[in-house]
C-alpha cells in the first residue's frame, strides 16, 4: 500500500535540474509491457513504456505492491492512449502510490505536485525571478513546473485535485485536452505537449465537495472541468485477506501463526472502524497507511495497547473511545488497557 512521500513543491522547483537528459534515456516510449505479466491482471493488452531505466524520476518499484485490478486497467488506459485519469477514493487506499507504481513498472518518470491551498498558478507557469549574473542582480524568467512537465516525457501527479484553489484549477484546465496546448501569456509563447506527456489526479471526494466532514478544505470542481477526465476510476480498500497479505510482506519478519493471527486481527479492527464511519458511529477511519504505522509501532513499543494508541486511538474523539474500545475486544478478546 502506501508510505509517506516527499511530494515536491512546485514553488522551490528549479525545473532545469529535474531530467539531466544529456543523451542518457530515450524521450519516447521504446518498448511494449505486457499488462498480464508486469501487472498481474488479466489483460492482454501490451502497454507503452521505456527499455532505460536511468531517468531520476522513475519511480522505484515497490515489489510488495497488490494492484488493484480495475484501478490498473484505468491507469494502463492513461498512459496507453493519452487519456486523462483520476482516481477517487479515502485517504491511505494507495491511489497516488498505485500511478507510481505502474510508472515504476513502465520507466516512466512521474512527477508528483500536491495541491494544497499555497500553490499558485505563477507556482505552476513560472514567473520573473531576480537572479545574480556575474555579480549583478537581473530579473529572469523561471518556468514553472506545468510548461515543463508538458514538454517532457512525464507522468504528471495532481494530488488532492479537490483542494486546489480555483485559479490554479482553471490554468490545469487548459490543457486537460489530449492535446491541449497551453499558452503563456507572458512569454508570448505556445507550449505543445511532448508525445509522452500524461496527466493524471488523485482526489479523495469526486469534485461534489465534502458532505462528510472528513476532508476539510476540499471544495467543489467545475464541471466542466470534470467533463475533460476521459477517466474516472474509484479505488477503495482492499479484502481483508489482501490486506493481511500486504501487511505480511511489507513485514516479512513476521512469519510464526501469532504474528499472522495478530496482524489479521489488526486489519480485521481496521475494517471496523470503516464500517463504523459509514455507518456514522466513528468520524475517524483506520487506513491501511495507520495498520502500518500501528505494526512498526508494536515492533517498537513492544506493546500493542500503548502501540494503538500512539497510531490511531489518540486521533479519535474522546466520546467515540468506547465504541473503538469495543471493537478491540471483538478482534483481540481482550479489554484495551487504559
Amino acid at each position: 500500500m502506501t508510505q509517506p512521500d516527499n511530494e515536491p513543491n512546485a514553488a522551490s522547483f528549479d525545473v532545469t535540474q529535474l531530467v539531466p537528459n544529456n543523451g542518457k534515456y530515450t524521450t519516447i516510449p521504446d518498448t511494449k509491457f505486457s499488462a498480464s505479466k508486469t501487472f498481474g491482471i488479466d489483460m492482454d493488452w501490451e502497454v507503452p513504456g521505456f527499455l532505460n531505466d536511468k531517468n531520476p524520476n522513475i519511480p522505484k518499484i515497490d515489489e510488495t505492491y497488490q494492484f488493484d485490478p480495475t484501478t490498473t486497467k484505468a491507469i494502463l488506459a492513461g498512459f496507453t492512449h493519452n487519456s486523462r485519469v483520476m482516481i477517487q477514493g479515502y485517504h491511505g487506499t494507495g491511489k497516488s502510490t498505485h500511478i507510481e507504481q505502474v510508472a515504476a513498472r513502465l520507466n516512466w518518470a512521474c512527477v508528483r505536485i500536491n495541491l494544497d491551498s499555497h500553490i499558485s498558478r505563477l507556482d505552476l507557469l513560472g514567473k520573473d525571478m531576480i537572479t545574480l549574473q556575474e555579480g549583478k542582480q537581473i530579473t529572469e524568467y523561471k518556468q514553472g513546473l506545468l510548461p515543463w512537465a508538458l514538454q517532457n516525457p512525464v507522468a504528471l501527479v495532481f494530488d488532492e485535485y479537490d483542494a486546489g484553489r480555483p485559479d490554479v484549477m482553471f490554468v490545469i484546465q487548459r490543457v486537460l485536452e489530449a492535446e491541449g496546448r497551453l499558452t503563456l501569456l507572458d512569454q508570448n509563447t505556445v507550449i505543445r505537449p511532448h508525445p509522452a506527456f500524461r496527466l493524471f489526479a488523485t482526489t479523495n471526494t469526486i469534485g461534489l465537495g465534502d458532505s462528510t466532514g472528513l476532508y476539510h478544505g476540499t471544495q467543489q470542481i467545475n464541471q466542466g472541468q470534470m467533463d475533460r477526465w476521459n477517466i474516472v476510476a474509484v479505488l477503495n480498500y482492499l479484502s481483508h485477506d489482501d490486506e493481511v497479505g500486504v501487511m505480511l510482506a511489507k513485514n516479512p519478519e513476521m512469519k510464526t501463526a501469532d504474528q499472522k493471527e495478530e496482524i489479521s486481527a489488526m486489519v480485521q479492527l481496521a475494517t471496523l472502524t470503516r464500517e463504523g464511519f459509514k455507518n456514522g458511529d466513528i468520524s475517524t477511519v483506520m487506513s491501511p497507511r495507520t495498520v502500518l504505522s500501528w505494526i512498526e509501532n508494536t515492533n517498537i513499543f513492544q506493546d500493542r495497547d500503548e502501540a494503538f494508541k500512539f497510531s490511531f486511538l489518540n486521533k479519535c474523539d474522546e466520546m467515540e473511545h468506547t465504541i473503538i474500545s469495543e471493537y478491540y475486544q471483538r478482534c483481540f478478546g481482550t479489554t484495551l488497557s487504559k
